[in-house]
């Protein structure tokens, strides 16, 4: 970016922050915001296993200090599940950290005790807008931006769970030393997998990319999000736990129109609601047309049946990737926050619609009592 291109980022800022820090806002008038993070931390909800995704904030800031926050929460779990006898240690004030613990309060509140919305924004957008550096943020770089905060909290959670693993604090992590997560093991629900392939020797084989039985942090990465890996031996791994668990007829290890029809077509489907919806096909026979149609396109060799190198692809649709859901992210700011239609964001734009970026991090102050509000509250979009 050119000397007068920051020039006019610089200029244009401090016109914005005026401006705004002189106009009235109908939606914090009589209010005080204070941020509030709201972790999506558990501790029994496993890493890897196909349950609805959530999203990752917007700000790398939050996502660092939602990382901190959950490592005291996990820190804490992990004792009261492997070492009851201290549990004790581990409660107490000291386990609930507030988010001023994290994070230097002169940086990024104001005189009223308030998230500077405005100021993180206009220190963001020229990071995003590199794409090129255009004065816009469009729906790529969007993308890439989540993207890229996306990849920083799961390496993250990743790193944290070899550390667990990592009996002998190697580096790396045999299937000796890889113990299931106790709720995978005692779970007696098939679809988090344990009862097939998912967390078994063939899995973590399969995410042994360089074939010396042991893991590192990237092909334990790949191990705990299969969909997310260049690995083709794992991808292959997956395709083949699709059909075992679809093939429940006759268990001959391929899938019959009826096996694909009943129990992947849907998720296929529904993969791409758009272009699905606009192909103006309704209704149970339409369905099954649809289902014979990408069935026929899938089977190569036109036996009648699916094998999982036919499914391969497919198989990022049925496992869809942090890409597909960073852009699906984008897609969604851009169609809250883009107030001239433009298919792309301004920096104006993104300031006079922060909850769009920090929408669950902000909670109502009035007298000590929080109120949530739907219209302004969207978890998944953090």
């Amino acid at each position: 970016m050119g000397r007068v291109s920051v020039i006019i980022y610089i200029a244009v800022a401090i016109l914005l922050l005026v401006l705004i820090s002189h106009s009235p806002n109908k939606s914090s008038q009589g209010r005080h915001r204070r941020l509030k993070l709201r972790s999506n931390f558990s501790f029994v909800a496993g890493i890897g296993d196909r349950r609805r995704h959530v999203h990752v904030p917007f700000d790398p800031l939050v996502v660092d200090i939602e990382m901190r926050r959950e490592d005291k929460e996990w820190e804490k779990m992990y004792i009261e599940h492997s070492h009851p006898e201290f549990a004790h240690q581990a409660t107490g004030d000291d386990s609930q950290p507030e988010w001023e613990d994290f994070m230097n309060a002169e940086d990024y509140l104001n005189d009223e005790g308030k998230f500077n919305v405005t100021e993180r924004l206009v220190l963001l957008f020229p990071r995003l807008d590199v794409d090129p550096p255009d004065g816009y943020a469009t729906e790529h770089e969007l993308t890439e931006w989540i993207l890229k905060n996306t990849e920083m909290e799961v390496l993250h959670r990743t790193q944290r769970e070899m550390d667990l693993h990592d009996k002998n604090k190697d580096g790396f992590i045999s299937f000796a030393e890889y113990d299931p997560p106790s709720w995978v093991r005692n779970s007696d629900n098939a679809s988090f997998g344990y009862e097939m392939g998912w967390w078994k020797e063939e899995h973590f084989n399969a995410a042994d990319a360089d074939g010396d039985g042991l893991l590192n942090v990237t092909e334990f990465n790949d191990f705990l999000h299969p969909a997310d890996s260049n690995n083709a031996r794992l991808l292959h791994w997956l395709c083949k736990e699709e059909i075992r668990e679809r093939d429940t007829t006759d268990k001959d290890g391929v899938a019959s129109f009826n096996e694909f029809f009943n129990g992947l077509f849907d998720m296929l489907r529904n993969y791409d609601e758009e272009e699905h919806a606009s192909s103006g096909e309704t209704g149970d026979n339409a369905r099954e047309a649809l289902a014979l149609k990408l069935f026929i396109q899938l089977d190569n060799d036109t036996d009648g049946y699916l094998s999982d190198k036919e499914l391969l692809p497919v198989i990022r649709k049925l496992h869809p990737t942090e890409r597909h859901y960073s852009k699906q992210q984008a897609a969604y700011i851009i169609s809250q926050a883009d107030s001239d239609k433009d298919g792309k964001l301004t920096l104006t734009e993104m300031i006079e619609n922060p909850y769009v970026f920090y929408s669950a991090i902000f909670s109502e102050d009035d007298g000590g009592q929080e109120d949530y509000h739907d219209d302004e509250y969207h978890d998944e979009f953090r």
